[in-house]
Formats: C-alpha cells, sequence, structure tokens
C-alpha cells in the first residue's frame, strides 16, 4: 500500500512539474533524451520494441520490472502525457532507436483532459499518426486498448467509462481495418461496472503489480506472434 501510495504521489506530482515546464518542453523530450543517446543501436536477432505510453506504461518497469529485465523492450512511457504529447515526441522516443515494434498503450489522459478537452476523434487521429509514423520507418504496430476507468482520482467525477468504452471499439475497428495486431486489455480487466476492480488497482486507473501480471502475457502474445512474421 506504501508502494502504491509513492506511486501515485509520483503521477501526481508529474502533472505539476509537467505543466511548470510546458513553456519549456511540453512533450517532455528531454526526459529519455540522455538515455537514448547512449542506446546502442540492435543487433538483427534483437528484435527491439518500444513500449510508448503514460504513466501505465511508465510505472510498468517500476512496479513489475521483471517484466523487463533481460528482455529487448525499451520503456518509453511518461506519466501524466497526452497523446498529442506522444505524437511530438514519437521520433526521438520511437522511431530513432530503431526498434522492431512499438507498442502503443494512450488515450486515457486525454479522456481525463490533462492537456485541455478532446474529443475521440482528436485522440484517434494522434494514435493513426503515430502508428502512420511507425509504417513509414517499417516498424511493426502493436496497438492497445484503453484500460479500464470508471473515474479518475486527480479528476474526479467524469464518468470516463463510456468515453474508454468508445475510444476501444474505434481503435479496435482501425486495427483489424488495417491489419494492425491489437491487445485486448480492456476485456480481461473490467470489472461489471466498466472500471478497474480492485484486486487489479489501487486507484481504480493505474495497474497494481497483479495487474501488470495480467498484462504481461496478454502482450507478449501478440509480440511474439508480430515478430515471427516476415
Amino acid at each position: 500500500m506504501k508502494n502504491a501510495k509513492l506511486i501515485y504521489f509520483i503521477f501526481l506530482l508529474s502533472i505539476i512539474m509537467g505543466q511548470k515546464a510546458a513553456a519549456q518542453d511540453w512533450a517532455n523530450l528531454n526526459k529519455y533524451q540522455k538515455e537514448n543517446a547512449v542506446l546502442e543501436k540492435p543487433i538483427s536477432e534483437q528484435k527491439r520494441t518500444v513500449f510508448m505510453g503514460d504513466s501505465i506504461t511508465e510505472f510498468w518497469s517500476i512496479i513489475n520490472s521483471d517484466f523487463f529485465s533481460g528482455k529487448p523492450y525499451i520503456n518509453r512511457g511518461i506519466s501524466g502525457q497526452t497523446t498529442p504529447q506522444m505524437l511530438i515526441r514519437f521520433r526521438a522516443d520511437v522511431i530513432a532507436l530503431k526498434p522492431s515494434a512499438v507498442v502503443i498503450l494512450a488515450g486515457i489522459n486525454d479522456i481525463a483532459g490533462n492537456t485541455g478537452p478532446a474529443t475521440l476523434d482528436m485522440i484517434t487521429n494522434n494514435i493513426f499518426s503515430m502508428i502512420d509514423l511507425a509504417k513509414a520507418h517499417n516498424i511493426k504496430v502493436i496497438l492497445c486498448s484503453v484500460l479500464p476507468a470508471s473515474d479518475f482520482p486527480w479528476s474526479p467525477n467524469q464518468n470516463p467509462a463510456t468515453k474508454v468504452m468508445a475510444l476501444n471499439s474505434l481503435l479496435s475497428s482501425y486495427a483489424v481495418a488495417n491489419g494492425i495486431p491489437f491487445v485486448d486489455y480492456y476485456s480481461a480487466m473490467a470489472n461489471d461496472q466498466n472500471g478497474l476492480p480492485k484486486t487489479f488497482s489501487d486507484d481504480g486507473v493505474h495497474p497494481n503489480k497483479v495487474g501488470y501480471e495480467i498484462m504481461a502475457p496478454i502482450v507478449e502474445k501478440v509480440i511474439s506472434v508480430t515478430l515471427t512474421k516476415s
């Protein structure tokens, strides 16, 4: 429980600091600049995979670090980020790392309004633009459903569950229409209120260790199949 409180404190602090630094580095391109600069080019057999996302991706390395250990997985999640911010840093934090694949998990903070109001069209347009960029650089795309959420602790009473389901429907349909592998976290994690149960999350938005342990085999199966295809 202490760990969960620390993670949530870091999440809130990142939003506050991000807002203060917005004029200087709105997309937080500086966060991984040093790590990217020293990251060696992957060997052909390595098949590097970059995880692009927000706090749900970033905290994965903190709460369940074993998932990334000894694997060619690169975590490029940034807490509090929305899809326009991710789109701006997509070249620096994904394309420049020359991965074989990118796993995109994004959209929940847009629904929360972290960087202002966002329609579903705005969210999907940003995600689809990231996909277009990846394809243009021969990077295989793995698109993820947004995790369930029935409320936001930092921005309550928005009733986001319906928007989350609508966004996931749009993402799933796009994936099918464009032959993109789709990772359905939502179906495996939603409770009967279309939220994230306490078993999987301490705050209803961010997975705990059990939640990440549910997610891991779902995405790894898709990564394995995607990277074995020619």
